[in-house]
């Protein structure tokens, strides 16, 4: 199992309704690669937000491919700031 968590600044945004307007496309685009993406902090801060990726895969390079493709995806989006990312990969022994 991998989780990547995002630390993003949102450009042009000036309210909470359209801070979700721009998070919640990225969600869905997200979860069309398999994984669950959900928004996990900073909900009060309008051009602040952190992103949570989570995937479970038999196969860790395929868990790496898909942790890739969110990472780059992420970073390529033009109205996002990425400033941080955090990714984690889970073994038997956790």
């Amino acid at each position: 199992m991998g989780a990547l968590e995002f630390d993003l600044l949102l450009g042009d945004v000036h309210s909470l309704k359209e801070k979700r307007s721009v998070i919640r496309p990225v969600i869905a685009e997200l979860q069309r690669f398999g994984v669950c993406a959900a928004e996990g902090g900073e909900h009060d801060k309008y051009r602040r937000a952190l992103l949570g990726v989570a995937m479970v895969s038999a196969e860790m390079g395929h868990l790496t491919e898909v942790l890739d493709r969110c990472e780059r995806h992420v970073a390529a989006r033009p109205e996002l700031q990425l400033l941080a990312v955090r990714r984690r990969i889970f073994g038997p022994e956790d």
